[in-house]
């Protein structure tokens, strides 16, 4: 079978990469996703599951101060999208809800939000994508999510973070590895399009345990996409404190190339790699500070994999 050019271009990099999928998948034009935050908060930040939020999240960004002074909904998705048009000719849009726990809230409402987002230019929105918590998923939200999709490609994004209990306790996560067992178990048979969010480089982790994810991932089927993030320590979060007063290490960007290096052969070959890396914004990131741009780490980290001749999945097969 002859593959198209897009097609082809997905495994260029050694890997089943994002851009190109999204080009092959809306036959050739731009999709872009438009970021909005939908004011949620989280059960580890509200008192429901405690206080503070994640060690590693900037806490500061989610006063309700910022949010009441944000743009409505509306006018985000507006400017999201002319951005995306001006800046990369964008044709078409997936809507991202991303910041915090985006189904925390009761279903009526949830659909109020999603529905607003949606209502926008709908004519030029294909997908609809919804960042969230494990143990923030249930049927009656899986029903609602499913609810799209005759209409729109619907992605549901859990953050797994790390598949070590003892890490997601130590980080303030508020829930453990079983709730993302649970949710992936209660998504199997589903329409949505499932992605899991990890984090590499926590410190008590040894790479041997930061490679056992794979094994993670690659037991669910149904997980189409990933997102690999390496851990980085921003102002205003609780390990941001603690690395002042007595850093500790963290990847470097040889360290983390080659720890994906590693990786990718790992990862079954039908995943679809979203990001390699994740970056804080410039004027909140304490360390690993790079001190290349965000094109400049994707280049290096690109290369380091077609010099090594890695290809993900190599070693499953």
């Amino acid at each position: 079978m002859m593959l198209t050019q897009s097609a082809a271009a997905q495994w260029e990099k050694g890997y089943n990469n994002y851009g190109p999928w999204l080009k092959e998948k809306y036959n050739g034009q731009r999709v872009f996703k438009v970021i909005v935050d939908g004011g949620f908060t989280c059960p580890n930040r509200d008192g429901s599951k405690g206080y503070g939020g994640c060690t590693y999240c900037n806490v500061d960004s989610f006063t309700p101060s910022v949010s009441r002074q944000a743009p409505t909904l509306r006018e985000q998705v507006i400017q999201g999208m002319e951005r995306a048009r001006k800046g990369n000719k964008a044709d078409k849009f997936i809507i991202y809800f991303q910041p915090n726990t985006n189904t925390y809230a009761p279903v009526h409402y949830l659909k109020m939000m999603y529905d607003e987002a949606l209502s926008i230019e709908p004519e030029n929105i294909v997908g609809l994508s919804v960042g969230t918590r494990p143990d923030c998923i249930d049927a009656e939200k899986i029903a609602l999510l499913e609810s799209y999709t005759d209409r729109f490609d619907v992605d549901l994004e859990m953050g797994m973070e790390s598949i070590y209990d003892d890490t997601l306790l130590q980080i303030n996560r508020g829930c453990l590895h079983g709730d993302l067992v649970k949710a992936l178990e209660l998504t199997r048979n589903s329409k949505l399009d499932i992605c899991v969010h990890t984090i590499f480089g926590f410190p008590w982790e040894t790479k041997e345990m930061m490679l056992r994810y794979a094994d993670e991932i690659n037991r669910f089927d149904h997980i189409k996409f990933v997102k690999f993030h390496h851990l980085h320590i921003v102002e205003g979060s609780v390990m941001g404190v603690k690395y002042k007063r007595e850093p500790f290490k963290l990847f470097s960007l040889e360290e983390y190339a080659d720890f994906l290096c590693e990786l990718l052969p790992l990862v079954r070959p039908d995943v679809v790699i979203q990001r390699l890396f994740g970056l804080s914004d410039r004027e909140l990131l304490i360390a690993p500070n790079w001190q290349l741009r965000k094109s400049e780490i994707q280049h290096f980290i690109d290369q380091r994999i077609l010099s090594k001749g890695v290809v993900q999945g190599s070693a499953l097969m």
